[in-house]
């Protein structure tokens, strides 16, 4: 696995899928280079990282990598590492670095994010496909969360085969992408 393109395009990582990976930011970015400048990602249920390393290396100002196995979020920081990002990118003109990684259920870490007044741009979750209860319970927590910037899109990947749901209101898929065996949903606020 690989940094697919930005700054540190070509950088192995040690899964998204790379097709997967690069279908999702093509999607967002719309054909605006720039599309992801300035603009703060969380990483939900992060695993290897590699969803908020490529958003780091497209230019997002902040990527909050949240995932609650021990295990996975050493990796993450093991990958973050290997980059020679562990201390942190920073921010144009700021002093502080450009992630954290959160070793928390997404539930805690959200609720500690917007007590820290985070908001998000873009928010990638990624359970194991096999939790398929946590998509409409974190998806219903992020609804009603002032997480969101108003214009943040939401994705959660998934297995082709599942449905994590149309509606959460306020929050409704717009987009649903599938390649093989896997699938993104795209949400956002109505207006």
């Amino acid at each position: 696995m690989r940094v697919i393109a930005g700054k540190l395009r070509s950088r192995p990582l040690r899964p998204t899928s790379d097709r997967l990976r690069e279908t999702l930011f093509n999607v967002l970015a719309a054909g605006n280079p720039t599309a992801f400048d300035e603009k703060v990602w969380l990483d939900l249920c992060a695993g290897t990282g590699a969803v908020g390393i490529e958003a780091m290396s497209r230019g997002a100002t902040k990527v909050y990598f949240v995932e609650s196995s021990l295990a996975a979020a050493t990796l993450i920081k093991r990958n973050l590492d290997s980059l020679g990002l562990g201390q942190g990118l920073k921010a144009v003109g700021s002093d502080k670095p450009d992630f954290e990684v959160l070793n928390q259920d997404v539930t805690r870490a959200l609720r500690h994010l917007e007590g820290r007044g985070v908001t998000a741009d873009f928010i990638f979750l990624d359970p194991p496909y096999r939790l398929r209860k946590i998509y409409q319970e974190i998806l219903q927590q992020l609804s009603q969360s002032r997480i969101l910037h108003p214009k943040a899109v939401v994705i959660a990947e998934h297995e082709k085969r599942f449905d994590p749901g149309d509606e959460f209101l306020p929050l409704f898929r717009f987009r649903k992408l599938e390649q093989g065996d896997a699938a993104l949903s795209f949400y956002r606020a109505s207006e």
